[in-house]
């Protein structure tokens, strides 16, 4: 459903479009052999092509031009094999070279789309306009001295793809969902790693509103460096009432860069929205065109790996799952992995249920993914195979499971050595069910006059009797043929 706000004289929505810089997966830069490490200490990987030493040409990292058409194809998007490199010009201290080099008119990707799955079950198309190369500036840092702004190059000439959308989305939830798919796809491509938290993936998010029923697309204001779905999430529901209360009080929304403040949860001036000409740009002088043939791009295609949205279909295909269930296991490479080893020879429901709701649910509690998973894919594929076989009924496969997560153990050797064997024989739950019933006379007395809901408690009081081991439906049938005949 779509976001709107309500104002005193129009119900308004919301227009969003997310200009995406993903760090490209690589060891070294964009235009010198450099080092990408994160977390090294300030300005340990400088070349003297980064720090735009007089005389220093740059050559272009031929990986890099491979990752972003990985990435291109990805988001099945039409891939240029002409592009050309621009010249950015604006002056910024962490900036030596006083110009970005990126691409500008003509682009190494030009329009794709991306497929979101919403929470309810739903599909939205968002489409992309370009993507991108150019290179990162380094970093200021303006809280390490008391009266001076500090410089780490770094960063400085880190290729990074910009990836610019559409503006398709119309909420806050489905800029989430598009920054998590766009994650999800990179991260199985292998392009980017997608750590918001390291700056290797940040958005530009720009909000505009109109009433809704038009189909102008009003002034929009560019909210930088967002560093979290979350907070892109907030920046967009903020911006979108500042813009409405501009507009609602007679105002105009004027076109400008702004920031995220998430401790107060608004949107602040930055500085006035620059236009394409104020950047001066022109093709670089020290770069030929970039070109590459069709065998190239063939090349690359053929080395995709299965994307989440191919793998959502076979899993809903093969495994019979709901296209909900599909989408959350295909989030992670890991997860579907896992998912898959899981369910291999078994009912694919059953096992998607545990890894979903038992397995990730106990793992986000304990602050680990999967790949730290204490339970194995084989040992919770054997688990299930104990609860088929009756060997365990649900309620023990839950306590073995618990057991497992602590202690990481095969759950054969769970059960046998706390002796947790389903009780299947007849007489054994017969005389559990005469005792509890010899016990509670009048509430059977209650079941045989109608009461039919105390069959539960039965249950409940049986299972208690029997250390949880009662086999569920053969209880339910004795208990049945006893009290109701």
């Amino acid at each position: 459903m779509t976001y709107l706000i309500k104002g005193e004289t129009a119900t308004w929505e919301v227009v969003v479009g997310l200009e995406v810089h993903a760090q490209v997966v690589s060891q070294s830069k964009l235009f010198s052999g450099s080092s990408t490490r994160f977390g090294a200490p300030a300005n340990s990987q400088v070349s003297l092509v980064d720090a735009a030493m007089p005389g220093m040409l740059p050559v272009i990292n031929g990986l890099c031009v491979e990752q972003a058409v990985r990435t291109g194809l990805g988001l099945r998007a039409k891939i240029n094999k002409r592009s050309i490199f621009a010249r950015k010009n604006y002056f910024y201290a962490d900036l030596p070279q006083g110009y970005q080099i990126s691409q500008y008119e003509q682009p190494i990707v030009g329009e794709g789309k991306v497929v979101l799955d919403m929470p309810d079950g739903s599909s939205r198309e968002v489409g992309i306009e370009r993507l991108h190369l150019e290179q990162d500036a380094g970093k200021s840092m303006h809280d390490q001295h008391p009266s001076k702004s500090l410089i780490d190059l770094n960063r400085s000439g880190v290729a990074l793809m910009e990836i610019v959308s559409k503006p398709d989305m119309r909420e806050p939830e489905e800029a989430g969902a598009y920054l998590r798919k766009l994650r999800s796809i990179m991260r199985y491509l292998g392009t980017c790693d997608g750590n918001m938290e390291e700056g290797s993936m940040r958005a530009d998010v720009n909000v505009s509103v109109r009433p809704i029923g038009t189909t102008d697309l009003r002034t929009r204001c560019e909210i930088k460096n967002v560093n979290s779905v979350r907070f892109v999430m907030q920046a967009i529901e903020a911006e979108a009432h500042r813009q409405v209360e501009v507009w609602e009080s007679g105002g105009e929304v004027r076109q400008e860069t702004r920031l995220f403040d998430p401790a107060k949860g608004e949107t602040r001036s930055m500085r006035s929205k620059e236009h394409a000409h104020d950047y001066r740009y022109f093709p670089d002088p020290d770069l030929l065109p970039l070109e590459f043939d069709d065998a190239f791009v063939e090349k690359v295609r053929r080395s995709l790996p299965e994307l989440p949205d191919d793998k959502k279909n076979r899993f809903i295909a093969d495994f019979g799952l709901t296209p909900y269930d599909a989408s959350v296991l295909v989030v992670d490479r890991e997860n579907a992995a896992f998912f898959e080893k899981v369910a291999e020879g078994r009912d694919g429901k059953t096992a998607a249920n545990w890894v979903i709701n038992n397995l990730f649910g106990a793992l986000a509690k304990a602050g680990k993914g999967v790949a730290d998973s204490p339970v194995s894919a084989e040992n919770l594929g054997k688990l299930l195979d104990l609860l088929k076989d009756e060997v365990i009924n649900g309620r023990i496969a839950k306590d073995v499971f618990e057991i497992m997560m602590e202690t990481g153990e095969d759950p054969d050797a769970i059960v046998e050595d706390k002796g947790l064997r389903q009780v299947t024989d007849t007489s054994a739950i017969e005389a559990a069910v005469d005792a509890v019933i010899a016990a509670n006379p009048e509430k059977a007395d209650d079941v045989r006059g109608g009461k039919e809901k105390l069959l539960g408690w039965f249950v409940g009081q049986v299972m208690k009797a029997t250390q949880g081991k009662a086999n569920p439906a053969m209880l339910n049938d004795i208990l049945r043929a006893k009290l109701l005949g």
